[in-house]
């Protein structure tokens, strides 16, 4: 309550005391504008941008970390002290903070999370963003529920009673720290507990709704009768393979009433992760077994909260969130389902 209230006092007289200064213009660079989280998460931003001294500007990098680099390099001829980059390659982030540090600006990043040792360059760069592995707790939780919570006695989503989790996994980009972990820790989680899982297959649908559909397409007439739910490491995945199973009827609206009624119509279980609100009006609808939060909006008001620090040259020991390491600043998944 005590650093709440400093930093209400200090907003307070620099909105004051500044109302004839010039208003900074804060770099928001996405890595891709056409990735739905990145959508939901870059609105949020705007929508929590309660400051007077800045303003975003959002900039596409088209998935493309040649044009991120550009774009970096032109940004920095602006006024502002800070900027916001969502990376297109977290291993390729060496360049922006040499450029960074040489015109003494600092960097918050966003989404994907650059290694830490690319992070210890440079005392102004910060990362805001969830933890991967728990995103794979949390979604391996929702599928342990699933089956009733019983590892030694699967419920009747065990379609060939086997007493073994069989599952198709889309997974994201290749390489990506959140695909990776995803991928690897929500069987890692379910076997800790005690479950048996064969996985028939894992596809890399590169975090794309349309890709997702293409993969379940063809997976269906593979695995169609033996797997049992779809694990997906992120929503618009989830919401492509939905499409078509919809499309093959392993969800059948009896009433067309545009709900599935789990207790008396056709459904199929299928987990994603992000938390997207298509995906959470899925869910209410039957459709989507569950996701996990991936709590954008929070992580905007750090954004937001930081980059006013930042920008006015504030303590940065007033931020209301914690600072892990003097780097990251970490923001807790939540369960939906």
């Amino acid at each position: 309550m005590k650093k709440f209230l400093i930093l209400f006092i200090s907003i307070m007289l620099l909105s004051l005391a500044g109302c004839g200064d010039k208003e900074y213009e804060i770099p928001l660079i996405i890595y891709d504008s056409e990735d739905l989280y990145m959508q939901d998460f870059e609105d949020l931003i705007y929508l929590n941008d309660d400051y007077a001294e800045f303003h975003f500007t959002s900039y596409d990098s088209k998935n493309s970390q040649i044009i991120q680099n550009e774009i970096v390099g032109d940004v920095f001829l602006n006024e502002s002290n800070v900027i916001v980059v969502n990376p297109v390659d977290r291993l390729g982030v060496y360049p922006i903070i040499a450029k960074a540090k040489e015109n003494d600006i600092s960097i918050i990043f966003i989404n994907r999370e650059p290694i830490k040792e690319d992070l210890l360059l440079y005392d102004k760069l910060y990362y805001v963003g969830a933890k991967p592995e728990q995103s794979a707790e949390y979604q391996a939780d929702i599928i342990i529920d699933l089956f009733g919570g019983n590892p030694d006695s699967l419920n009747e989503f065990d379609l060939n009673e086997d007493n073994i989790i069989q599952c198709v996994i889309l997974k994201g980009e290749p390489g990506h720290q959140d695909a990776e972990i995803r991928t690897e820790n929500v069987i890692e989680e379910l076997l800790t507990a005690g479950f048996e899982v064969e996985i028939l297959t894992v596809e890399e649908a590169y975090f794309s709704q349309d890709l997702a559909s293409q993969k379940m397409r063809d997976l269906i007439p593979l695995y169609g009768e033996s797997m049992e739910v779809v694990i997906a490491n992120n929503d618009a995945m989830a919401i492509g393979a939905i499409n078509v199973l919809i499309e093959e009827e392993y969800f059948i609206d009896e009433n067309l009433d545009g709900i599935i009624d789990r207790a008396t119509e056709t459904w199929f279980p299928v987990v994603g992760i992000d938390g997207l609100p298509i995906a959470v009006e899925l869910i209410e609808q039957g459709y989507l077994y569950g996701t996990v939060l991936n709590d954008s909006e929070t992580m905007a008001q750090a954004i937001n909260e930081l980059a006013f620090l930042l920008v006015s040259g504030l303590d940065i020991s007033d931020f209301s969130f914690v600072i892990e390491d003097n780097k990251y600043i970490w923001i807790d998944y939540k369960k939906i389902y």
